[in-house]
């Protein structure tokens, strides 16, 4: 019994780390997270992840490989809600994120978990038009002239759809608008919309690919990549105002708590608030949250006023229920554009 007892503890010696938590990985093994995310963020998790991993594996011995999921943001939402193994989620708005909070996926209070409510960087939204930008466009006003053909995706289905509303209707209330007027405006706006994309990269690919469309309203970042990528095509404008948009980033408890990657998942959060992962957010034209680092890359963020969800709204969650949930402001006013068209 006594050379039982003794094996057992052995055993339980092997699985036990350093400090009594469980072991993750050993050296020979790897240890694979998911980052469920938005559609744009692409790119900055490629090269953040590139140089996440060497250094966890240098730190801790354990090899990393990290898997990316992107689409619409209240599409991942539902994903992950409906069995997708996330790790980290790092979707387009709170809004999101708490639905996930609400099916019991992650711990309440995950808001102050990490730095600045979880917000290692922000954003907003910006308009990419064609070469020498033909229409004139060059604020909110302008989307609702004569001809123009606006591109945005969907707001039942994309972060970058319904922050686009939030921003249209923010232009109007907060420039001296009456709520009325900017019902109007935002009626107005989705008729000039020939076609509603389930996310911001389907819109990219709609805008510049199949070239549809004068004036495409999109996250900052995407606008600068397509901008780079077009060779010379296509062009940024910047509106006089636009809001203030916030990709909050944490844990889905559940998924990491079962799988033993909570620590690894953790150390990958808090990477992007490091001195190495604020340059790389900022390089990819999002805004970092260390001001410092926003400082020195200011040339490539152009200073607009950029509003507040309270301004319009108590919070996120209030302006997605009155605006875009079944029954809210977008459905009565797309209503009326099927109707007419």
């Amino acid at each position: 019994m006594i050379r039982r007892i003794g094996i057992f503890i052995a055993i339980l010696g092997l699985l036990v780390g350093i400090g009594g938590k469980p072991f993750q990985a050993s050296a020979e093994e790897e240890l694979t997270l998911l980052n469920v995310s938005y559609d744009p963020t692409r790119e900055l998790y490629k090269d953040l992840n590139a140089h996440f991993i060497p250094l966890y594996e240098k730190q801790t011995g354990t090899k990393l490989k990290i898997d990316q999921s992107h689409g619409g943001s209240s599409s991942q939402a539902r994903a992950i809600i409906d069995g997708l193994d996330a790790d980290v989620v790092t979707i387009a708005s709170i809004i999101d994120t708490d639905a996930i909070r609400s099916k019991g996926l992650i711990k309440d209070g995950w808001v102050e978990e990490l730095p600045n409510r979880s917000l290692p960087y922000t954003s907003t939204l910006v308009f990419i038009v064609r070469k020498d930008n033909p229409k004139g466009i060059k604020d909110w006003s302008d989307l609702i002239k004569p001809g123009i053909e606006v591109i945005t995706p969907n707001p039942k289905t994309s972060g970058n759809g319904y922050l686009t509303f939030f921003a249209a209707w923010g232009s109007v209330v907060l420039r001296g608008g009456s709520e009325q007027d900017a019902v109007d405006y935002v009626t107005n706006l989705y008729q000039h919309v020939p076609v509603l994309d389930s996310g911001a990269r389907g819109a990219t690919t709609t805008f510049v690919q199949k070239k549809i469309g004068d004036v495409n309203v999109a996250w900052e970042n995407e606008a600068n990549l397509q901008v780079q990528q077009s060779k010379g095509e296509l062009e940024i404008v910047y509106p006089q105002i636009s809001l203030l948009a916030e990709p909050h980033v944490t844990l889905v408890d559940s998924n990491v708590d079962r799988k033993g990657t909570r620590d690894a998942a953790q150390a990958y959060l808090e990477f992007l608030y490091s001195d190495e992962g604020q340059e790389i957010i900022a390089k990819h034209y999002y805004r970092p949250g260390n001001q410092q680092i926003l400082e020195k890359y200011r040339d490539r963020f152009p200073d607009i006023k950029l509003f507040n969800i309270t301004e319009i709204a108590e919070n996120f969650q209030a302006a997605h229920k009155r605006f875009i949930t079944d029954g809210g402001v977008f459905d009565t006013i797309y209503q009326t554009k099927k109707k007419g068209s």
